[in-house]
This record gives C-alpha cells, sequence and structure tokens, in this order.
C-alpha cells in the first residue's frame, strides 16, 4: 500500500478574505481622486509614507533582527536625490522618486560596511551616528539651502490637481508593491533564512545560511524601502530641509507604529500606522499631552498585549491575513482492494 500523500496548507481562510477585500479596496482606493476631496489624497500619501518606513524597520528589525534607530538616513538621501534629480538634472519629480529609492539601496552597501562591524546596541548607536552625517553633509551643501532647506521647483509647470493624482497613485501603487514583495519574500527560502538568522546566527550559519550575504541584502533593501517612503513624502510636501528629511522622529515613529501593531508580523506596521496616523490626526494640537498620550499608549500595549495589538487578535482568534507559514494537513485515510472487499462482505453478510 503506498505511503498517504501530505497536503500543505499555504493560505487560511482569513487570507483568502483579506486578499478579496485588499483588492476590493484598492481598486475602490484607485478610484479615490474622480470622487474625493484633495486633503483625503494628502492624508492617505502621509499614511502611506508612514506605513512603507515602518514596514521596511520591521523586516530590518522584527524579521532580521537588526535594530538601527538610524534608518532616517536613508529615508532623508532618498528625498534630497529625488530634489537634486527634479532642480539640477531636469527630471520629472515622479520619475525621480525610485531613482532617489535606489541611490539610497545603493549608498546602503559602503555604508554597510561601517555598521555591520558594530553589533547589539553598538549597531543601534552607530546607525544614529551615521544619520547625524548624513544630515550635517547635507546642511553643509548650499546647492541644496543648506541647512534651512530648499523648495522643490521641479513641479512649478505641473497643475496642481494633477500633481495631487500622480503623487497619490504613486503611494497607492508603492504601498500594495511594498507589501506584496514582503510577503512574497518571507515566503520564500531567503525568507526562511532571514528568520533563521534572527533567531541564532551562529546556528543558522553552521546549517549553512549565508549570514553576511542576508543580512546585507536586507539591510540594502531596507533602506531602498525607506528612500522610496523618503523621496515619496518630499514630493507631497514641496520641500525640504536637513532637520525634517534626518530627524530621528521618524525611526521613533517607525518604532512606536511596529511595537503598537506588532514586531514581526506584516499587518504589525499596517496597524501601527493607522493607529498613528489616528492620534497625530486628532490629538496633535494638544501639545505635551499628545506626546504624554503616544509614551502611555507604548507602555500599556508592551505591558498588556507583548506581541501588539495584532499579535494579541491573531492569538485570540487565530486571524493570519498574510500566513508566512505552511501547515501540513493530517493525510486522507487510504484504503486497499482487501479493504474494500472485507468491506463489501461485512456490508451483506
Amino acid at each position: 500500500m503506498p505511503p498517504p500523500l501530505i497536503a500543505v496548507e499555504r493560505a487560511t481562510a482569513a487570507s483568502r478574505v483579506a486578499l478579496a477585500a485588499g483588492t476590493a479596496l484598492v481598486l475602490i482606493a484607485a478610484s479615490l481622486p474622480l470622487w474625493g476631496e484633495p486633503s483625503w489624497m494628502r492624508e492617505f500619501v502621509e499614511i502611506a509614507c508612514y506605513f512603507i518606513f515602518a514596514m521596511m524597520w520591521n523586516l530590518l528589525a522584527g524579521y532580521g533582527g537588526m535594530v538601527s534607530i538610524g534608518q532616517q538616513a536613508f529615508f532623508g538621501f532618498g528625498g534630497y536625490v529625488m530634489l537634486m534629480l527634479g532642480n539640477f538634472a531636469d527630471v520629472n519629480p515622479f520619475v525621480a522618486v525610485p531613482l532617489g529609492a535606489l541611490a539610497a539601496g545603493l549608498i546602503a552597501v559602503p555604508v554597510s560596511f561601517v555598521a555591520f562591524r558594530l553589533s547589539g546596541g553598538y549597531f543601534a548607536i552607530g546607525t544614529w551616528v551615521i544619520a547625524e552625517v548624513f544630515r550635517l553633509s547635507f546642511a553643509n551643501v548650499s546647492a541644496v539651502g543648506g541647512g534651512s532647506g530648499t523648495t522643490l521647483t521641479a513641479l512649478r509647470g505641473i497643475e496642481r490637481t494633477t500633481r495631487e493624482r500622480t503623487t497619490y497613485w504613486m503611494a497607492l501603487a508603492c504601498v500594495v508593491a511594498a507589501v506584496a514583495l514582503v510577503y512574497l519574500f518571507l515566503r520564500s527560502k531567503r525568507g526562511l533564512a532571514l528568520l533563521a538568522i534572527r533567531d541564532n546566527e551562529v546556528a543558522a550559519e553552521s546549517q549553512g545560511v549565508p549570514v553576511a550575504r542576508m543580512k546585507l541584502a536586507v539591510y540594502v533593501v531596507a533602506a531602498f524601502g525607506a528612500g522610496l517612503a523618503g523621496a515619496l513624502y518630499f514630493v507631497g510636501n514641496l520641500r525640504i530641509s536637513p532637520d525634517a528629511a534626518f530627524s530621528v522622529n521618524w525611526t521613533a515613529f517607525a518604532i512606536f507604529m511596529v511595537v503598537i501593531g506588532g514586531i514581526g508580523r506584516i499587518e504589525g506596521p499596517l496597524v501601527g500606522a493607522l493607529v498613528f496616523w489616528a492620534l497625530n490626526k486628532f490629538l496633535s494640537d494638544y501639545g505635551t499631552w499628545y506626546l504624554l498620550g503616544l509614551g502611555l499608549l507604548a507602555i500599556g500595549v508592551t505591558l498588556f498585549f507583548k506581541q501588539g495589538l495584532w499579535g494579541w487578535a491573531q492569538q485570540r482568534w487565530a486571524w493570519s491575513l498574510f500566513p508566512t507559514q505552511r501547515r501540513l494537513l493530517p493525510p486522507a485515510p487510504s484504503f486497499s482492494s482487501s479493504d474494500l472487499e472485507r468491506g463489501f462482505h461485512a456490508k451483506h453478510r
């Protein structure tokens, strides 16, 4: 009798519902510029930049185990490259957005030679120092406004409505691409290798995982995503300055969003970005009370929801909108010809 076949489940009921609902939401969102208010589009672009940046930080720290507090270096670098291509090289700013992201990914390669010489807390502090070097460097370049910054003049000839709609559609495409690419990566063998590195580098390397190469790849991808978020943000903002582009608040906000939503989960940055945007939208006028509320919320979540809001919901209701694990299903019972014959005689006995 042949051995029973083992089935592997790659999706869940919740993920199938999420795929259908997500597709419908994306189609509706794509039509928003045709019937929505311009303020709605600007709000979405802001949320999209928060989400993409938090997603990249989650990929780097939540999945790769490399806790960085200097990802704003690539956020600002992508924004400045976009601006320089648009203002000085006559490149369409919307075309310059992916080019700025590509430049951020390329600059991450030599930066990694310095950052990877450190580990643990030293790595985190080292990335912050690198970001400060970026900030001071651009603050001393008079061509881009020095410390006071400058305006994106390349968009002057583009009508405001066209500019806002194009920025919105680009933000929507970037969000969909970021989610899809991160999800597919984590479901691949490389994603499994990344999780092994996060859990134990020595054990992963002993099993043949190329630790150094995987860490470099994830670091470059996270820098590319951060540069994409930065270029997209400053296309919508129309102005850039070193203090705004390289502020440590960007990484602090990303950590807040990932911790609130759930670190090491694709859904975590999405939930955290929505929560952060809502708090920023409705409570930021309260000044110091707003900052105190953010701190209390972060403390409350870390105390009572140690795996984040989505992690708690996933444990309680077994929700998994982006399942990266493979589940082995129990094999179906198999019957031989002798079993069928005995069953037939027993039925007609």
